[in-house]
């Protein structure tokens, strides 16, 4: 008989007398609206407001959680659909999911499960459980589900009550979709300055972005003046867009600035393709410290999430392009890589930077201290690898007690996994109330304030973190 899909009512609440407690506290924030203000859904989802392909394209193929567990377990990326670089797709949609189906127990005790479960009973209303045996069947019922008005894009905006969402948006995009969806959903869609691609000399096509950039605001980009200038304009351009932020997803933290003279030869070197990795990297670190200058000037609030070695694979890399889920976290120091810009911004009016991790080593550290003494400092919710129950908690035992609650950033999500938004706050208001219950029940917290740190941390804290 096919597995029934019943996600339990108190999944991920603690045990013990702290459980009724946090059903509570839980009771309180499920129903929030939902702020996203860190996430990566594709803009153009919204402004085309058409029906999702098919199951798929939607759950499996551009879910790296999802991928990467099928890929160590030696399943070919082929056989889950990953676009070649080569234009060749080898896999249908209905053998990829058959392919997911057959390894739904790779899943266990892993968030993905969660989230996963929490779509299918909850946003698909499906039944049973993911088999091999059920895949067929719960293809067409996915597919008869997303044709439906009310599983559009637009729709489930409404429906997951997700109140403001963030595309992710190169620093040369044209921002056509956000044109239009400023008329039809203003203020509700917005961009996110990501300029890492032009901020890297050493990445293949670097020249030709760099020129790109200038052609958009008309600017010069031969010379490190006009690049920089050409930069602050495209942030103002994103700024009237409705942009909130930027995001910086460097290899480091490190943001020593240089002097201009230094700065302009390493630019004009590359410009002519003979950059060194030596020179690269000081540029990228000064380059961020660029960035949080001009975020001090112009309000958007900076996320900064470094500490991955990107494309750990080469042959996948060659194969299939960059960011295919081959991605892997490597210490990161923070405490010294952002002293230059705490030590000139760190205090001043209008700066916000936001830190994510996935080094959860520097919580107790570096980050949760770092946050307890600079009034620009915020912590980003536990991102990529630590967005599970476990490291959820772990971050809420390790920083509390040096930053508090609120020199914290709220939950915001991180995801290019449209369906999955709900499930995450879901999530992180489960774990966040069972945090609370606990400490109400050893009472160092009354619960009272457990309820009202509860609501700041599921809704107020993002809120007021970004829009200032």
């Amino acid at each position: 008989m096919p597995k029934a899909l019943q996600p339990h009512p108190d999944r991920a609440l603690p045990a013990g007398e702290a459980r009724e407690v946090a059903r509570r506290i839980h009771a309180s924030t499920k129903d929030l609206p939902l702020l996203c203000f860190h996430g990566h859904v594709d803009a153009g989802l919204f402004a085309a407001d058409e029906a999702f392909g098919n199951p798929a394209d939607l759950l499996v193929v551009p879910d790296h959680y999802v991928t990467r567990m099928l890929v160590s377990q030696g399943v070919s990326p082929d056989r889950l659909g990953l676009p070649r670089q080569d234009g060749v797709r080898t896999a249908e949609p209905r053998d990829i999911w058959r392919e997911f189906c057959s390894h739904w127990h790779l899943f266990l005790g892993t968030p993905s499960r969660y989230w996963l479960e929490h779509e299918f009973a909850e946003v698909l209303d499906l039944k049973v459980a993911p088999s091999e045996e059920t895949a067929d069947e719960l293809y067409d019922e996915i597919s008869a589900r997303l044709a439906e008005p009310e599983f559009r894009p637009r729709a489930l905006l409404d429906r997951f009550r997700i109140e403001i969402i963030s595309s992710t948006d190169a620093a040369t995009d044209d921002l056509a979709q956000h044109a239009k969806l400023a008329t039809a959903l203003p203020g509700r869609v917005i961009p996110t300055f990501r300029p890492d691609a032009v901020l890297h000399l050493d990445r293949p096509g670097w020249s030709d972005l760099a020129r790109e950039l200038g052609v958009r605001v008309d600017i010069d980009t031969s010379s490190y003046a006009g690049y920089l200038e050409a930069l602050r304009q495209r942030r103002q351009a994103f700024v009237a867009a409705g942009a909130l932020a930027t995001d910086h997803g460097h290899s480091s933290a490190a943001a020593t600035p240089l002097d201009d003279a230094a700065a302009a030869r390493i630019y004009e070197t590359a410009l002519r393709g003979e950059i060194s990795a030596e020179d690269a990297a000081a540029f990228s670190g000064h380059m961020l410290f660029q960035m949080a200058a001009m975020s001090a000037e112009d309000g958007l609030v900076m996320q900064l999430h470094p500490g991955v070695l990107r494309d750990h694979h080469s042959g996948i890399q060659a194969t299939y392009g960059p960011d295919q889920g081959h991605d892997i976290p490597v210490v990161t120091e923070f405490t010294r890589s952002l002293r230059p810009v705490l030590d000139k911004f760190g205090h001043a009016e209008g700066f916000r930077l936001v830190l994510f991790t996935v080094d959860e080593t520097t919580y107790s550290r570096e980050l949760a201290p770092l946050a307890g003494v600079y009034p620009a400092v915020r912590l980003g919710a536990p991102w990529w690898f630590l967005d599970s129950p476990d490291g959820m908690r772990r971050f809420r035992e390790l920083v509390t007690e040096t930053a508090g609650f609120y020199n914290t950033s709220g939950f915001v999500d991180d995801t290019r996994a449209f369906l999955s938004i709900p499930a995450r706050h879901d999530l992180s208001r489960r774990i966040d109330a069972g945090h609370l219950a606990k400490l109400v029940v050893e009472h160092r917290l009354e619960e009272d304030d457990a309820f009202r740190v509860a609501q700041d941390l599921a809704y107020n804290l993002a809120r007021n973190t970004y829009v200032r």
